[in-house]
Parts: C-alpha cells; sequence; structure tokens
C-alpha cells in the first residue's frame, strides 16, 4: 500500500456500468488504503443518484457512457451537493470536447480507462493531493489543438486586416486617423492643407466603404476593423 501520505476521503461513489472495470478499480481503491465498506458502486445515473441521497460522499470516480445518459450530469449533481467534491473521470472517451466539458462541469481530472492500474492509480492519488491529473493523450491533442487555433487566429487576423485596410484609401485612412483624434472636418483641411469640401467628400466616401453614418460610428468600425490598430 501507498497510502502513508494519503487523506482518504470516505465514501467514495464509483460509477461505472462495466462489472469488469468495477472490480478493477475496487482492486485499485484497495490498494491505495481504502476498505470494502467505503466504497460505493452505482451501474447507471439512477443508482448514482439513489446513493447520494443515502451517503455524503467527498470523492467520485464517474464514468462518462453510462446506460441511461451521460456521467457529466451526476458531476454537476455531485457539485451542487457540494462544490468541494473531488471528481475523477475514468472514461473511454477521448475527445477533446469530451474532457473540455468534463472538466467545465466540474471534474477534478481525467483518465481514460486503457491505461494500466499503476496510471490510474497514480491520477487516484494526485487528485487526493489536490492535483488535477489529465490524460497525457488527451492533454497532447488539446495542446495541439489550441497552439493550432491560435496560430489560425493570428492568421486569420492578418489578412482581416489586411483585406479591411485595403477598403480605405491611404488618403481616406490619413483623415480617419484625424477623425478618431477627434479634429473637425475644418481642421483636418487646415492640417492637410487641403479645402474642406474635399475634406467632407472622403469622409463620405469613408462613410459609404464602411457602411455608417456619423463619425463616431466610421471611427468604431475602423478599430473593429483593425485599421486604426
Amino acid at each position: 500500500m501507498l497510502n502513508s501520505e494519503l487523506s482518504l476521503p470516505v465514501p467514495v461513489i464509483v460509477v461505472e456500468d462495466e462489472p469488469l472495470i468495477q472490480v478493477r478499480l475496487k482492486e485499485i481503491l484497495l490498494d491505495i488504503g481504502y476498505t470494502s465498506e467505503n466504497l460505493l458502486f452505482a451501474a447507471n445515473l439512477t443508482q448514482a443518484n439513489a446513493l447520494l441521497q443515502k451517503h455524503s460522499t467527498s470523492f467520485a470516480l464517474v464514468d462518462l457512457g453510462l446506460p441511461d445518459g451521460n456521467g457529466l450530469d451526476f458531476i454537476k449533481t455531485l457539485k451542487k451537493y457540494d462544490p468541494s467534491i473531488l471528481v475523477l473521470v475514468v472514461s473511454a472517451w477521448s475527445t477533446e470536447d469530451a474532457i473540455l466539458t468534463a472538466i467545465s462541469a466540474g471534474a477534478t481530472g481525467y483518465v481514460l480507462k486503457e491505461r494500466d492500474d499503476l496510471e490510474v492509480m497514480l491520477s487516484i492519488r494526485s487528485v487526493l493531493r489536490g492535483g488535477a491529473p489529465i490524460d497525457p493523450f488527451i492533454a497532447q491533442k488539446i495542446l495541439k489543438k489550441l497552439h493550432i487555433d491560435e496560430i489560425e487566429t493570428k492568421q486569420h487576423t492578418e489578412i482581416k486586416k489586411l483585406e479591411k485596410t485595403e477598403v480605405l484609401s491611404k488618403r481616406e485612412q490619413e483623415i480617419l486617423i484625424l477623425v478618431s483624434q477627434g479634429l473637425s472636418n475644418k481642421e483636418i483641411a487646415d492640417q492637410l492643407n487641403l479645402s474642406r469640401y474635399t475634406i467632407e467628400s472622403h469622409v463620405k466616401h469613408i462613410y459609404r466603404k464602411l457602411s455608417v453614418s456619423t463619425r463616431i460610428m466610421a471611427v468604431d468600425a475602423a478599430r473593429i476593423l483593425g485599421i486604426l490598430d
């Protein structure tokens, strides 16, 4: 046993519909230091909710794919019952959506069923120590996805800026910058050595190109499009 430095919250509710996985998780929990009388097993959401009505739990192992629904519902119920309850998801689902949804629902950690007993045990021990273990396979996928999304967002922003900047001529951009500084048409005309009527004509063109009708709207649209960055 490796339980000397661990605080073992009891009882533990294990929500798992596969009998063999139930047996496996029980053996792992016993190896950590739990006793059989402190382990409660449910094969579906109905049984899990019934156990929660009878027992004040502090720790739960929850599968997501259950015969009568999604383990996420039980996680949400646990967190409403007591936000401090520790929840480790032990599931075969390995998609980014599954892990992110589970974490958002209140799961403390997430490990795949395919991991060997030692890895599952380490995840449980990590949760009991205050950690938030995420299966390495899923963590790698999420990090890769976040990195790709970040690159795509930056590329999209740059392309969008280029495209929108080209909507206005350089002179129109220059005038719009002065408009954003609060200058009147006459003040802009004086600064650029142009006639007031020329400035008014440019402003009208800016309105039309940006589909706005006021100076404030023109400035706001330009900022959104990145023209005034």
